[in-house]
């Protein structure tokens, strides 16, 4: 028996911004000069964002004024805006709400009698609150009081890796297991005040989204029609002397994000030994690999991953192509990418890579047959 996904949702803010729209009317939160704005413009320009979500808006950018804005003007140096339990607060209007469209969607695909729900894996590195989401989605889904429910918190972009990997432990344990697994971030509410270049970069990226998966036990090898991929195998490698690479740390005024400009070296100076290792154990190699999902930190991580693995500019065309549409969305992004991927003819197998703080690489190995 092995692991089967039958099932992927999404679900994004009823309002997206452009990437334009956000620079516009987020510069002077953050500017301080000039020269900061120039600076600012550019790295907008570049991280590869088109239009983003966000459950701050609920009418169009244009229309909202700093009366109606959460993030309002500075009214001095010292100002960093909301403090971490307004942003609190916001996480707790909107996780459930978000979260239970992704589940209803991949409920859907699945075509998976709710019923049928044993546990419930969430996934948030974003919002805290108890009674959480999850508690909700048990209420709003139908679910039966009695499932079991799992909860990873603050891991980061790679938390779905995480999350797999549980409904794996579960479904390998019980033949008759059927696990839902969500992930939900609201990466906006964290936007900074002031001006830092690596809080710039972490502003320019992050967006809101959910997305789930349904999980289930089939015959080794056999993918029903309807379902989506096969999971084979995950791995994790945490790269030594590397914990000041990336951060994620809980402050007076939200999360905040230190992403160090050396991410991608490392990435490309480690990824490529590690992962001939961990496809060797199915004997595989890089070049068997049909679709990669990678991802999106941001442009330079993709890069130095085509650099490091010798693949395609191609091969990480569906990344790309989600960061544009979507943003970055931490756990919930490789979900997306997932599913976005499945729009392709895709056989064979495939390799999810995701990093965080660690610095750690996530992969996850699966089988497709579109």
């Amino acid at each position: 028996m092995s692991m089967i996904v039958t099932g992927i949702g999404t679900a994004s803010p009823q309002i997206s911004v452009t990437q334009t729209a956000t620079y516009e009317t987020t510069q002077e939160l953050c500017c301080e000069s000039d020269e900061h704005r120039r600076v600012m413009q550019l790295i907008y320009q570049g991280a590869g964002v088109q239009q983003r979500g966000t459950v701050l808006l609920d009418t169009p950018v244009e229309q909202v004024n700093d009366d109606t804005a959460f993030f309002k003007a500075r009214r001095d140096l010292d100002d960093f805006g909301p403090t971490t339990g307004e942003r609190m607060q916001k996480y707790e209007e909107h996780a459930l709400i978000l979260a239970l469209k992704s589940c209803e969607d991949a409920l859907s695909q699945a075509d998976q009698d709710v019923a049928e729900i044993t546990h419930l894996v969430t996934v948030s590195c974003s919002g805290f609150s108890a009674p959480g989401f999850d508690i909700g989605l048990i209420q709003e889904l139908g679910l039966s009081p009695e499932t079991s429910r799992t909860h990873l918190g603050f891991m980061g972009c790679h938390g779905s890796f995480n999350a797999l990997r549980v409904a794996k432990a579960y479904v390998d344990a019980d033949p008759k297991a059927v696990v839902l697994v969500c992930s939900v971030e609201l990466c906006s509410l964290h936007h900074h005040y002031g001006w830092s270049t690596e809080k710039v970069i972490a502003n320019a990226l992050f967006a809101d989204g959910s997305a789930a998966v349904v999980c289930r036990n089939a015959p080794s090898g056999q993918i029903p029609a309807h379902s989506k991929y096969e999971v084979i195998r995950s791995g994790s490698h945490v790269l030594p002397k590397t914990l000041g690479a990336m951060s994620w740390r809980i402050r007076d005024h939200g999360f905040e994000m230190t992403l160090s400009q050396k991410v991608p070296a490392l990435i490309e100076q480690n990824l490529k030994a590690w992962m001939v290792d961990f496809l060797a154990k199915d004997g595989l190699t890089i070049q068997d690999i049909s679709g990669w999902a990678i991802h999106p930190g941001g442009p330079r991580i993709l890069d130095a991953c085509v650099t490091a693995l010798s693949i395609s500019t191609d091969d990480v065309m569906p990344s790309r192509e989600v960061l544009a549409r979507y943003g970055n969305m931490s756990s919930a992004t490789v979900l997306f990418l997932l599913k976005h991927m499945k729009q392709q003819p895709l056989v064979g197998p495939v390799v999810a890579l995701g990093f965080g703080p660690g610095l750690t690489i996530e992969a996850m190995l699966l089988n497709s047959e579109s």
